[in-house]
């Protein structure tokens, strides 16, 4: 019997001539934080919107918690929590308000309601401010309130689509222990991002999405350790003829130009390599005038598979180029 509590299988979708997705297909895991990591415009809203029913399927096949998206829809919903990419709260509720009413949207018995109420406060430390507005909590705390009331019907998979979008780097991490604390308690957790280290401090597996396709799945830990045991950083007097140098190595690979210098990755330990590297560049009449040399980081993994970087501005950017695809 299969542990997948998702399963997508040759999922496309389309915004007029714009194909959003391109036939991806994975399944997540019972218990595990699983991502999809990729720029704005890549297609991972699209995706989380046709998980949560809130697209039609236009090719594919979806299940999650056993339920057919296509043909289940209502149990699929009611298996699901979500928090979306933008606030959709009451600015004039309260927070008890807030989840309160979400409670008797889905017809929770009243004690229920109540004792769900407050456990869910205590997860995301809002006791005291039960009785204040949301338009009086700081972007952190409406953040935590809607993660409580995604998770008022105790869900079994809640869906986050850049759950820490906007928030100050020490918010950003104090939300990482909140859904950490939620995944314990046996919540499947299903989050798209484009913050790389979101993917990689978070995630159990993660899946980079670009244009719409998958390509590449796995441990975030894995898709590191698979580029090589090393990344260095070289700057000289002739990055071309570096360049040149580096192909004929043997244990080097992924050669490539940034800014002012040549990045590569080593099959072997760098710290080892490294005087050997240098001697070789030197032999040609070349100066060596920086070197760096670090672990693979998911920004390397990125880069290995898509042939770019990922930044906030840049991701902007060229989603803002693609229409409709999200």
């Amino acid at each position: 019997m299969s542990d997948a509590i998702i399963e997508v299988r040759n999922l496309s979708h389309a915004y007029g001539d714009v194909l959003a997705v391109d036939n991806i297909s994975f399944s997540v895991n019972r218990g595990e934080i699983f991502a999809f990591l990729g720029p704005n415009g890549a297609g991972k809203s699209t995706v989380i919107n046709v998980l949560i029913t809130l697209l039609s399927i236009q090719a594919g096949e979806v299940s999650i918690a056993g339920h057919d998206v296509r043909t289940a829809p209502d149990m699929v919903r009611r298996a699901i929590g979500i928090v979306f990419q933008e606030v959709t709260l009451d600015r004039d509720m309260t927070v008890r308000e807030i989840l309160e009413f979400h409670g008797r949207l889905y017809n929770l018995p009243r004690e229920e309601r109540r004792a769900r109420i407050e456990e869910l406060l205590a997860l995301v430390e809002l006791e005291a401010k039960r009785d204040a507005r949301t338009k009086e909590l700081s972007g952190g705390m409406k953040r935590r309130l809607e993660i409580a009331r995604g998770l008022m019907t105790r869900p079994q998979v809640l869906f986050l689509d850049e759950p820490t979008i906007g928030l100050d780097p020490q918010t950003r991490i104090r939300m990482w222990d909140y859904l950490r604390e939620v995944n314990r308690t046996g919540t499947t957790i299903f989050l798209t991002t484009h913050y790389m280290d979101e993917a990689d401090h978070l995630s159990n597996r993660i899946s980079i999405i670009d244009n719409g396709r998958i390509i590449v799945t796995g441990t975030p830990l894995a898709l590191k350790n698979g580029l090589g045991e090393d990344v260095m950083y070289m700057e000289t007097s002739d990055t071309a003829g570096t360049e040149d140098v580096l192909r004929n190595l043997a244990y080097v690979r992924d050669v490539r130009q940034k800014r002012n210098g040549t990045v590569f990755t080593v099959t072997e330990d760098g710290t080892r390599l490294l005087p050997a590297i240098m001697d070789d560049v030197r032999q040609r009449g070349i100066a060596v005038t920086a070197v760096n040399l670090k672990k693979p980081s998911m920004d390397d993994v990125f880069v290995h598979y898509t042939g770019r970087d990922l930044r906030d501005e840049g991701a902007r950017k060229w989603g803002a180029g693609r229409g409709r695809s999200r």
